[in-house]
């Protein structure tokens, strides 16, 4: 897996967009002061991938992917893989309550020549390449299968995190061996041993249902199949035999069936014959009829000469005059009677408020004079006091005076106010004044009272002119009216007449209605008569259709009584002749009875011979017995395969529990397993020893015995030493050389193919001395010149970062961490 172009924004410290472009970058460096953000894009690149970043935990840190105070963060990176290019993309959210959750993640397959700078152009997803993955959940499968590394793989090959690039050579020898378990899947020869001691258990029980079917099929023996293929051929003879007595016994039983339906159908006719009878109190039916008629006529007369009388009234009524007219009339004249009083009364009431309106405007008058006066009087009064106000200054200001408040003239404080003198013009002049001001507002409280009076009087006087008026118009109105009206006595007499008429046209209605009930009924009576007549008919009528097949006489249509006697007495005479007929039937009945009996008792011994009971259906009753033989033989025989074909299964279970046992105990032991992990150190140590000896100058080879590591010093006569011995250089060498071996060799031991075509070191090269550091550069610097593959670290250190040929400088301000390209 080789990167080509990681963009973020909102990623921890990345929260503006932020792009790092590795197109060309086989050999470079990410630097930068420590705390800005270096290691951040090693954690993006597995953030993307896998979803998980070394150092926060797994999956269970995603909270951390959030830029502080950010609510979303968006990864993308392009990569090259094996020939293909893909483009990898996630992002998290953090919703309304706080929780963080993937919300998108996806893998495409980009275009073969895809250029990767139209990803600033704002290219929609769809123009990316084929979706390989489209959820979280379907990620995960598909970056092991693009990628070739699970996520512990790609951390220990791929991306080597701060902090732990020597961990596997200074691991103790169990943990060495389980990290090669992991990272090699050896798990799966654990479950392969699982699996075949299922295996084993499932051969085992079905040996033993086998075992359990061998044992019910222990009577399939060659006597048995003799004794099935006899009882065949008895079943076959049975069917023979039956075969040929079934038509005979059918013949019998149809001559049985026509003698017994010759009797049936001669008791028949006499049963049909027999019920003819004339019902009761058909002679009745026509003289009720007649006597319906003659009261439903009767009745319908009586109500024609009441509707006639009706008639007659109605039109004296109409003759008699406008009833609603005379009443009109009458009730004018009382009113005009009325409303002559009232019209005496209405001008007694205007002129009593007349007289009162016109007392109203004399008291008015006077009242406003009396103000008039009383309105001088008033203003003599205020001369007086601006008089006596001028001729006694100090009594005046007195008024004005207020204790305790400072004094208008000289502004000391009042202690007390002097009275006034007794005598003074100024005292007399204010009660002079006072009394002038009562008498003023007396008098105008008079005239407003007078004035509401005479307008209240006014309005009396309104009132009363304009119900005379009404009075005067309604009589005129009145008068108007009864001119040339008939006299009231005229009018009265006229009224009784209307009576009398509507009293004699009540009473002829009534005629009409009772003639017209007592008419209904009488046609109900004489329908309820022609309805029996017709029921007599229609009885008769089926009667004789049911006895057409006999020829009965022809009927007379004018007496139903008659016609029953003819046909009753007709019926008689039939049945006596089939009475006689009746007793040569019933002995052909007997004989025919006795023949088919002596054929089912033949055919009764034939299944009684057999030992089969005897059925209504013989015929099938033996294809039966033979399909049952048959069948039987049939069971036998597959029964006597079924016994072989389990033999075979038997020995097949047999063999299938022995090899499954054999491979679980194999498995169990952890030999193979043992095996596997030494051949696997042996082509680790041996790769990593060669790479080792390249770095070193031909100084070191890497050997191990019993698990642990050691170095041969070839510049110390081949001394053998442990690993931890080693220099901080020396280690980074021993350690670069293990991880690049165990990289190169797990494409070719793990269950999955990996493509690894790069490897970045995130590494703390600030605590190497300036020799070991010199060497760890030089190192990079020859693993660089191999050309297989790119090569990366993460360093603050600058000695470090001048010889790298491609940087990344990584800065960091209050808001957010940039990413810029330096060097070639």
């Amino acid at each position: 897996m080789r990167p080509m172009r990681l963009d973020m924004a909102g990623f921890t410290v990345f929260r503006d967009p932020t792009t790092v472009d590795f197109t060309d970058a086989d050999f470079f460096a990410l630097v930068g002061p420590t705390g800005s953000g270096k290691s951040t894009v090693l954690d993006a690149i597995c953030f993307v991938l896998y979803g998980a970043v070394p150092r926060w935990g797994g999956a269970r840190g995603l909270s951390n992917a959030l830029a502080p105070s950010a609510t979303e963060a968006r990864v993308r990176l392009v990569f090259e893989s094996a020939g293909d290019r893909y483009v990898a993309t996630r992002v998290v959210r953090r919703d309304g309550r706080g929780n963080v959750k993937t919300t998108n993640a996806g893998l495409q397959l980009m275009p073969a020549g895809f250029d990767v700078t139209k990803l600033d152009t704002g290219l929609s997803p769809e123009d990316l390449g084929e979706v390989v993955a489209g959820t979280p959940a379907e990620m995960d499968g598909a970056v092991l299968t693009a990628v070739g590394l699970p996520y512990e793989q790609f951390t220990s090959c791929v991306v080597l995190p701060q902090g732990q690039f020597a961990d596997f050579l200074h691991a103790k020898p169990a943990t060495r061996q389980q990290i090669l378990v992991n990272l090699l899947g050896l798990g799966v020869y654990e479950r392969v041993q699982k699996r075949a001691t299922e295996r084993a258990g499932q051969a085992e029980a079905k040996l033993e249902a086998v075992a359990r079917m061998l044992a019910g099929l222990d009577d399939v023996d060659d006597a048995a199949l003799a004794g099935a293929q006899a009882g065949v051929t008895r079943a076959h003879e049975l069917a023979g035999a039956v075969a040929a007595a079934v038509p005979e016994r059918e013949r019998a039983r149809s001559a049985a069936r026509e003698a017994h339906a010759a009797l049936a159908a001669l008791d028949a006719e006499l049963t049909v014959l027999g019920a003819v009878r004339a019902p009761d109190g058909v002679a009745e039916v026509a003289r009720a009829v007649a006597t319906a008629r003659a009261g439903a006529d009767e009745a319908a007369r009586v109500v024609t000469l009441a509707e006639e009388r009706e008639e007659k009234l109605r039109g004296e009524l109409a003759g008699a005059g406008d009833e609603s007219a005379a009443r009109l009339l009458l009730r004018a004249y009382a009113d005009r009677d009325r409303l002559t009083g009232e019209a005496a009364a209405a001008a007694s009431a205007v002129a009593a408020a007349q007289d009162g309106h016109d007392a109203a405007l004399a008291a008015l008058t006077q009242a406003r004079a009396a103000a008039e006066r009383a309105e001088a009087e008033l203003e003599e009064a205020f001369r007086a006091h601006e008089e006596a106000k001028a001729a006694d200054q100090a009594a005046a200001l007195r008024a004005h005076l207020v204790a305790g408040a400072p004094c208008p003239v000289c502004a000391q404080e009042v202690t007390r106010v002097p009275a006034v003198p007794a005598g003074s013009a100024v005292a007399r002049a204010v009660a002079a004044g006072k009394t002038a001001r009562a008498a003023t507002d007396a008098a105008k409280r008079t005239v407003q009272e007078r004035d509401g009076a005479a307008r209240e009087r006014e309005r009396v006087l309104l009132r009363a002119r304009a119900g005379q008026d009404q009075v005067t118009a309604r009589l005129a109105e009145l008068d108007g009216q009864l001119a040339g009206a008939a006299t009231p006595e005229a009018l009265r007499h006229d009224l009784a007449e209307h009576a009398r008429l509507r009293a004699a046209l009540d009473e002829a209605a009534g005629a009409v209605r009772a003639g017209r009930d007592a008419a209904r009924r009488a046609r109900r009576v004489f329908d309820t008569a022609q309805e029996r007549l017709r029921a007599a008919w229609r009885e008769f009528d089926t009667t004789r259709d049911g006895l057409a097949r006999f020829g009965p006489p022809a009927a007379d249509r004018d007496d139903v009584a008659a016609a029953w006697a003819a046909l009753a007495g007709w019926a008689d005479e039939q049945a006596a002749r089939r009475r006689a007929d009746r007793v040569g039937v019933a002995a052909s009945v007997t004989a025919a009875e006795a023949d088919a009996a002596a054929v089912e008792d033949r055919i009764g011994a034939l299944f009684a011979a057999a030992g089969l009971p005897v059925e209504d259906d013989p015929v099938r009753a033996a294809t039966v017995a033979v399909e049952r033989a048959e069948a039987a033989h049939r069971r036998l025989v597959e029964r006597r395969e079924q016994a072989a074909g389990l033999r075979e299964q038997r020995a097949g279970h047999e063999r299938d529990a022995q090899v499954a046992r054999a491979l679980a105990g194999h498995l169990r032991a952890n030999n193979f397993e043992r095996w596997l992990l030494a051949e696997a150190l042996d082509l680790l140590v041996d790769g990593a020893s060669r790479i080792l000896r390249e770095l070193s100058g031909g100084q070191y080879d890497l050997v191990h015995d019993k698990g642990e590591f050691f170095v041969v010093d070839h510049y110390d006569a081949g001394l053998r030493r442990g690993v931890r011995t080693l220099s901080g250089g020396e280690t980074f060498q021993a350690s670069l050389a293990l991880a690049l071996a165990l990289s190169e060799q797990l494409a070719g031991l793990s269950t999955t193919s990996a493509s690894l075509e790069s490897i970045v070191l995130d590494e703390g090269f600030g605590t190497l001395d300036a020799a070991t550091l010199d060497t760890v550069a030089a190192t990079l610097e020859g693993l660089a010149a191999r050309g297989d593959r790119m090569v990366g670290v993460v360093t603050h250190v600058p000695a470090l970062a001048e010889r790298i040929p491609v940087r990344y400088e990584v800065r960091k301000d209050a808001r957010t961490a940039r990413v810029e390209r330096t060097g070639l």
